[in-house]
Order: C-alpha cells, then sequence, then structure tokens
C-alpha cells in the first residue's frame, strides 16, 4: 500500500482526488468559507438573522449584474459572486419571507429596462458601447423600493450592513421619526467664502436612508408629539423658550441626543465669522446640563498628547502632531454599552470636556474619553491657530481623564421649577432620562471620518473611521432598534501602526525640544542685540559694531548646528522606522518560508525514521 501512495500512479490518484474535491465542494457548499479576519467581516452576524427572522411581509430582491459584460473583470466577477452568495444566504436564513431573483440585464432587453427604472448606475466600458450593471433594487407588499445603485469595490467591506440596511427599510411600515435641530449645514447649502453649494454631509445622508427627518425650528415651543428621537446639533440659537420644550421632552420620556461644541471649527455661519470670538461658534444647553448632573465649559478645550493625529502641513512640509484632534481607538471607548462596543476607531476635533457632577441623580456613563495625557485649555487657541504644533508649547498634563460623550439615565427634575414666563412645567421630574451627549460636532464633517469619490455622477462613501457609526448606532438605539448595531462597524477601516506612530512620537519629543531650544537662544540673542543698540545714535543703527557682528555670527552658528540637528534628529526617525520595516521584510520573506520548509524536513526526517524502525 505504501509503495503505490509513493509511486507515480498513487500521486496521480492523489492529483485527481484534490481536483474532484474540489469541484464538488465549489457545487455543494459554494458558500462555505473560513473568516478569520478579526471583525469577522465574511460572517452573517445575529444582527442580520435578527431582521430576516423577524419579517412579517414578503420581500422581493433583485440583483442585476452583467455577467457576459465582466467577462474580463476578474476582482469585479469575484466580488459579484461574494455578493450573490451572501443575498443567497439571506434568502436561506429568512425562508419564504424573501425572494431573491438573480438577472443578467443584456443590452436592449426588458432586463435592461427594468434595471433603468429601478434607478441602478449603468457605467459605460471603453468603446465598445456596453454596460455594465451591478446593483441591487428590493421591493415590498406595500410597493416600496430601496435601492443600491452600485456595489463599489472600496466599500465591500461594509457590504453586509448595506444589504441589512436595505432589508431593514423595507420591512419597517414607517421610518423612525428624527428631530433636527442644527447650526451647521449638514444638508448642504451655500459656503459664505466662495459663494459655492455644498453637498449634504455623508453622516446626514445616512440618517435621511434610515429615517424620516423633520426639521425643527431653534425658537420652538414645543416638541412635536410625533418625534421619537430629537437630534441637537451644535443648538447655539435655541432660545429659552425651545430650551424649555427640550427639558420637557425630555422628562416626559423623549429621546435625546445632542452635539455640543466649544468650537465648532466647521461653522461657517455670518455670525460666527462676524464675531471672530472662539464663543461665537460655541454651543451649549444652558441650564439643562446642570439639571442632568454634567458639567460643561463652553470655553475649554481638551487636548491629548498621546491621542493627537498627525496632519499635512502644505507641500514639503513635515506633518505636524495635532494635539487638539485626537485618534480614539478601543481603549478609549466604552466596550459594554451597545453604541460603542462595536466601533473601532473615532475622531474627536477641537472638543470639549463632559464633567460628572457630585451629587447628581442621575447616572453618568463615560463612552468616549481622553488618556491622562490630557489638558483643557481655551478654546480662543483655536481661532488663529495656524500651526498645530504651536499647542504643544507650553503643554502640561493635568493628569485627568476627561469625556467626549455620555449616557445619561435615572431620575432628574426639571431646570425650570419655576417655569417659563408664565408657562408651569408640565412635567416636574422623570423616574429615567434617556439622552446622550457628545461634546464635539466637527466629528460629524465629512474631513474626519469619511472620503468621498465620484463614480459616474454617484457619491461613494468610503470611512476610514467609525463617526457616522456612531451616530446611527446612537439614533438606532435611542429609536429602539439595535438589530444594525452589531452589523455596521464591520468595515475595514484604516489599521493604525502602533509602533511606527511610537517612534514618530518620541523623535518629535526630541524635535520639540531641539527647536525650543533654537527659540530660546534666539530671544537670547535679540535681547543681546537691543542692549548693544542702546545709546547709539538712531541714525547708525543700521551700522553694525565689531562686537554686534560678532555676536550675529556666533548666533548664525548656532542656528546652523540646531538645523543640523534637526536634520539628524529626523533622519534618525526614518532611519528607524527602515529598520522595522527591513526587519518585518525579512521576516516576512525569509523567516517565515524558512521555519515551514524547516518543519516540513523535520516531520519528513521523523516520519523516515519511524519507518526504519518499524522495518527492522
Amino acid at each position: 500500500m505504501k509503495r503505490i501512495m509513493y509511486s507515480g500512479t498513487g500521486l496521480l490518484v492523489l492529483l485527481l482526488a484534490f481536483i474532484a474535491f474540489n469541484m464538488a465542494s465549489s457545487v455543494l457548499l459554494p458558500g462555505a468559507r473560513l473568516d478569520l479576519t478579526e471583525q469577522k467581516l465574511y460572517t452573517i452576524s445575529d444582527g442580520t438573522r435578527q431582521i430576516l427572522k423577524d419579517l412579517d411581509e414578503p420581500i422581493n430582491l433583485y440583483f442585476f449584474f452583467s455577467d457576459r459584460a465582466s467577462r474580463d473583470m476578474v476582482v469585479l466577477r469575484n466580488y459579484a459572486r461574494r455578493v450573490e452568495e451572501m443575498l443567497r444566504e439571506y434568502e436561506r436564513v429568512a425562508g419564504d419571507k424573501l425572494r431573491l431573483h438573480i438577472i443578467d440585464p443584456q443590452p436592449f432587453s426588458e432586463a435592461e429596462d427594468r434595471a433603468a427604472e429601478f434607478g441602478l448606475q449603468a457605467v459605460p466600458l471603453g468603446q465598445t458601447g456596453e454596460q455594465l450593471y451591478f446593483g441591487l433594487a428590493g421591493t415590498n407588499t406595500l410597493a416600496q423600493r430601496e435601492v443600491i445603485p452600485f456595489f463599489a469595490l472600496e466599500q465591500e467591506g461594509l457590504l453586509e450592513y448595506e444589504l441589512s440596511r436595505l432589508v431593514n427599510s423595507l420591512a419597517q411600515e414607517e421610518k423612525p421619526q428624527i428631530g433636527l435641530i442644527t447650526g451647521l449645514p449638514m444638508a448642504g447649502g451655500m459656503n459664505p467664502m466662495t459663494g459655492q453649494g455644498l453637498p449634504p454631509w455623508v453622516a446626514f445622508e445616512q440618517i435621511r436612508q434610515m429615517f424620516t427627518i423633520r426639521n425643527l425650528e431653534p425658537d420652538l415651543d414645543e416638541i412635536p408629539e410625533d418625534v421619537e428621537v430629537l437630534l441637537l446639533v451644535h443648538p447655539k440659537t435655541l432660545t429659552e423658550a425651545a430650551l424649555f420644550a427640550v427639558d420637557q421632552f425630555v422628562l416626559r420620556g423623549g429621546r435625546l441626543l445632542a452635539f455640543i461644541d466649544p468650537m465648532a471649527e466647521s461653522d461657517q455661519s455670518q455670525e460666527a465669522m462676524m464675531e471672530m470670538m472662539a464663543d461665537g461658534r460655541a454651543s451649549d444647553l444652558g441650564p439643562l446640563l446642570a439639571a442632568w448632573g454634567v458639567g460643561y465649559d463652553p470655553e475649554k478645550v481638551v487636548l491629548d498628547t498621546r491621542l493627537g493625529m498627525s496632519v499635512g502641513r502644505g507641500q514639503g512640509q513635515p506633518p505636524a502632531r495635532h494635539i487638539g484632534w485626537l485618534e480614539l481607538q478601543a481603549a478609549q471607548l466604552d466596550t459594554d454599552d451597545t453604541v460603542t462596543a462595536p466601533l473601532s476607531l473615532l475622531t474627536v476635533a477641537s472638543g470639549g470636556a463632559l464633567i460628572p457632577l457630585e451629587g447628581s441623580s442621575t447616572r453618568f456613563t463615560p463612552l468616549l474619553s481622553s488618556t491622562q495625557n490630557s489638558a483643557l485649555v481655551d478654546s480662543s487657541r483655536f481661532m488663529t491657530l495656524e500651526d498645530p504644533e504651536t499647542l504643544l508649547s507650553g503643554f502640561r498634563s493635568d493628569d485627568q481623564t476627561y469625556h467626549f460623550a455620555a449616557r445619561l439615565s435615572g431620575p432628574a427634575s426639571t431646570a425650570y421649577p419655576e417655569g417659563l414666563e408664565g408657562r408651569e412645567p408640565a412635567v416636574r421630574s422623570a423616574d429615567n432620562i434617556n439622552v446622550m451627549l457628545v461634546a464635539d460636532t466637527d466629528m460629524l464633517t465629512d474631513r474626519m471620518w469619511v472620503r468621498v469619490q465620484d463614480f459616474f455622477g454617484q457619491r461613494v462613501p468610503q470611512p476610514w473611521a467609525d463617526n457616522g457609526g456612531l451616530l446611527i448606532n446612537a439614533l438606532d438605539n435611542l429609536s429602539g432598534s439595535e438589530a444594525l448595531i452589531s452589523i455596521r462597524s464591520r468595515g475595514d477601516f484604516s489599521r493604525p501602526f502602533t509602533v511606527v506612530e511610537e517612534l514618530q512620537r518620541q523623535a518629535e519629543r526630541r524635535f520639540r525640544a531641539s527647536e525650543q531650544r533654537l527659540q530660546q537662544r534666539l530671544a537670547e540673542t535679540e535681547q543681546r542685540l537691543a542692549q548693544m543698540q542702546q545709546g547709539q545714535d538712531p541714525t547708525q543703527l543700521t551700522e553694525l559694531t565689531p562686537a554686534q557682528q560678532e555676536e550675529i555670527q556666533r548666533y548664525l552658528d548656532e542656528k546652523l548646528e540646531i538645523r543640523k540637528q534637526l536634520r539628524d534628529v529626523r533622519f534618525q526617525l526614518n532611519a528607524d522606522i527602515e529598520r522595522l520595516g527591513a526587519r518585518l521584510r525579512v521576516i516576512n520573506i525569509a523567516l517565515v518560508p524558512a521555519i515551514l520548509t524547516l518543519g516540513v524536513l523535520v516531520w519528513w526526517l521523523v516520519g523516515r525514521l519511524r519507518r526504519r524502525s518499524a522495518s527492522a
């Protein structure tokens, strides 16, 4: 038997068996896969199963893919096969409540007309005149429609969320109603500086897909009864009557999500531009926060040297670390809360601090926090900030952790016990309030979490952080729907090179110390020059004495020496990173194959020794 296995015939049999196994598995197990990704991107989630099993009425899904037109596009065809396999898994889990139709829209066919009728995006292919369809349309018994115009390759990591969102939207007779009050151009508008139109924020477009948005005025007297969740984004223009209305809304059981900010950098309103003061871009909730047991200073911004982002400073200049723009990772998020648990990376720009007040009856649960390498500074420093590295000058940590977001629950009383202008509060207290506060609004802007590309007239967002997921998760949670939360943040976001970043931070600390020494020497030299010039004839100040010339030359020599040190520091930074990269290349290219080869040789040698001992 062993001779047959090691003979040419045996090897041929093994090869044929391997081919037969692959052919059989591709037919019998088309969707089988082993998912080794950290976020389980290729495994259907429990949230999706819940959505599919809760379907009450049948849903029809129409998957359009131009099979013949894409015959030479291997990557796209592989992606299309994954979409089809996942849709078939949806159909299997949902049973008779979901019907899948696979359609290849041939040119000038009824199928192509139907794809166009659904509003799917057709992509022209070169000069052949062929068009490629790769999208999904869904309908329910109420003749409602939801579509994904085109499955962009860049959004493959968000595939399950997009499919589940479409099914969930069709399963709901009415979308939850969100009342929105905002002082920022979330829905688009006009740029006051350039006069050009602004597109809607991606975060706003995501809300509009999943909820019914009802825009409310900042001077309203009462929150409408049919508003399920009230969303406040930079509510700096709320009147006292509106604050009273929010107070009563929360106490009678309404749910509130509020984004406030000590320095809303995205606030380009005429009022903010005219005042040119930091408080012109600040927002607050007045006496409501104190009534809910929260301290908040609308003139203070959190800086954190540990979480500072690396930002560009223009062409030809090295990147700078902005300790007012922060990257929060899992260690800074509440992993027990359903809103933040699925998230991996969040960014905050010039955010404020929410502080729990002692003796408050409410429960303050932090959701997003800084490290202890942080401090509070005046928001006015950001009004004229040109170089973000100037925030490092004179920075001293408070050794405290500050909270950017928190959930408030438990008993609370009205902030207006005496009423307002003859209006008595209808509700004076509540056993449990449901409020979420975030002390930053810039995190919702596109630049802080998503890149948007134009794909044949279609805006394709490519998220690199979870900011949009935080907003939608919070609204889902407050509106009572948690099924999509476990799906949303399973995309492939940027994975930071923590070792490289630590090398950069160490080099920047050395760079900053050298730069401060240079500035100090410069100030001392200028002071000595001023002292030398005292007592001279003002008309002769342009003529330098030998002592002055010697002092200036000494300063120039010092300046050149410091510049050389700075170059050495930068070179050392790059050298450390290059050495790290070289070690990784050696491990990947040489060490790992060598270990595998050695393992195979050891296994072969052990087997051969066992066979010899058995035959002896």
